[in-house]
């Protein structure tokens, strides 16, 4: 996939105070502070311990770390990385507040190895540091309703589909698939616990196209994350094709992702919950209740 797709931005997203920590620790990774620019020797240096220590800090504490938000996520998802290399088993989440030891971690480690979809992960999660918020205006029946809209709630994101542009609805639909991810990948105790009820579950299924308003599919799941997983597959798929060829980097990735759902969702449960659990209602301004 690397082949086809142009390396990611990464320096681009960095600030100057990030840059020089990088710069820093780059010779403990073996690497030229210099030679940075060049994806496999900024690869090595996230992936180091002596940068992770540098971002985080003592493991015992909470304090955010003082780096941005996207190179906390590009070192903790680096860290994550290098160290599936050398691990024989990875804790599986299955429920709340449930983790089954598995063995393996190969198809974690093979979709962490490619530098797009790290990338794709670390700008996912910084994104949700800042959540947007507001309403809009919507004709119905009975005269122009307000509308209020959340990037953390799924009904009331969707529910924009109704109302924007055609040209603005990949831009959504992309925007829905993160949301699935991050609230599958991030929060997934959260998620399963406070549920979809009956009629956002319906609503969901019908703006995605996979029920006709009758009762849903079968093989549809009713639990939160597994439907998430589902509808968050399908919401990329149809960024994806909504888009205007030819399909840039970035929506290529998505494509890849999508076809990899399952895959990038235990890609975060594992990161969150070694790296970023005890911290991340200091990460995410929008942490759901």
């Amino acid at each position: 996939m690397d082949g086809t797709i142009e390396r990611p931005g990464w320096l681009d997203h960095l600030t100057d105070g990030d840059r020089q920590l990088l710069r820093q620790v780059a010779p403990a990774a073996g690497a030229e502070p210099a030679a940075l620019g060049e994806g496999e020797a900024l690869a090595r240096v996230l992936a180091h311990p002596a940068t992770f220590d540098a971002v985080f800090g003592s493991a015992r504490s909470h304090a955010p770390p003082s780096a941005s938000p996207f190179l906390v996520f590009a070192v903790a998802v680096h860290r994550g990385w290098a160290e599936l290399r050398g691990t024989h088993h990875v804790d599986e989440w299955v429920g709340p507040r449930q983790r089954l030891p598995v063995l393996g971690g190969d198809d974690l480690r093979e979709f962490l190895g490619s530098d797009a979809r790290r990338f794709f992960l670390v700008e996912l999660l910084a994104s949700y540091t800042r959540v947007a918020s507001g309403s809009t205006w919507v004709q119905t029946r009975r005269g122009w309703r307000r509308r209020r809209f959340s990037e953390l709630d799924p009904v009331r994101l969707a529910s924009l589909l109704e109302v924007v542009p055609a040209a603005e609805r990949p831009g959504v639909y992309r925007r829905l698939g993160d949301l699935a991810l991050f609230l599958t990948g991030v929060f997934p105790d959260h998620t399963e616990l406070a549920g979809l009820g009956p009629g956002a579950q319906g609503r969901l299924l019908r703006i995605a196209g996979m029920s006709d308003g009758g009762p849903g599919p079968a093989d549809v799941p009713t639990d939160a994350v597994a439907l998430l997983e589902q509808l968050g597959e399908r919401w990329y798929r149809v960024a994806v094709q909504t888009v205007p060829a030819p399909l840039t980097g970035s929506v290529q990735v998505v494509a890849d992702v999508a076809e990899r759902f399952g895959l990038a969702r235990r890609s975060l449960n594992y990161l969150t919950d070694r790296y970023l659990f005890t911290r991340r209602g200091g990460f995410f301004g929008g942490t759901p209740a």
